[in-house]
């Protein structure tokens, strides 16, 4: 298996900047051929480079509530099932934790009511601190610098290196860091396949 290289993070940069670019496009400008950029993209997306392609909305454009960024701190043990609520509620784009356990997302709220928006989903009475602020604007720009493949081994989580391996074990795609560790899997997996 081997690392992203200066091909792969063009292919990437020119998906960022559309996602519906045709592969033609994009090989023109990699100098690849269309078939090549369909397989680095698929490759991409096997290994979880690539989760899905999507549509970027612009708010702004729509009328659908106001746009604020809102921050819930709360305690540490309830972090994580707000950090779902808020990621399940209608109008949030996107979903923060940060590392002192704050929750942050940004979100269009209806008529500005964002206490009344959140009671009918969160549980505010959990909620120690709620701050709401007004958005003027706000731009979604991914960096991906020099990244390189950072896949954890499915076996024994050690990270997956250019020398690592990556096989289809019941139907699914996955990453090993080493030969004997795919191996391993795939014994344990038939194992527990036989005994279902």
């Amino acid at each position: 298996m081997r690392d992203l290289d200066d091909t792969d993070r063009k292919i990437l940069r020119l998906l960022l900047e559309d996602a519906r670019r045709p592969y033609a496009d994009i090989a023109e400008r990699v100098d690849l051929s269309p078939p090549a950029v369909s397989d680095r993209v698929d490759r991409l997306h096997e290994l979880g480079v690539i989760e899905r392609f999507t549509v970027d909305i612009d708010r702004s454009a729509l009328r659908d509530g106001v746009q604020v960024l809102v921050t819930l701190r709360t305690a540490p043990d309830a972090v994580s099932e707000l950090r779902a609520a808020l990621a399940d509620l209608d109008g949030v784009e996107h979903v923060f934790e940060t590392a002192d356990g704050r929750v942050i997302a940004s979100m269009a709220a209806p008529d500005g009511e964002v206490r009344n928006y959140l009671a009918g989903a969160l549980d505010l009475d959990a909620v120690e601190g709620l701050t709401v602020d007004l958005l003027a604007d706000a731009e979604w720009t991914p960096a991906l610098g020099d990244a390189t493949i950072g896949i954890d081994c499915v076996q024994c989580g050690n990270t997956v290196t250019g020398e690592g391996v990556l096989s289809e074990v019941g139907g699914t795609q996955r990453a090993f860091c080493c030969e004997s560790c795919e191996a391993a899997f795939r014994e344990r997996y038939e194992e527990l396949e036989q005994g279902a």
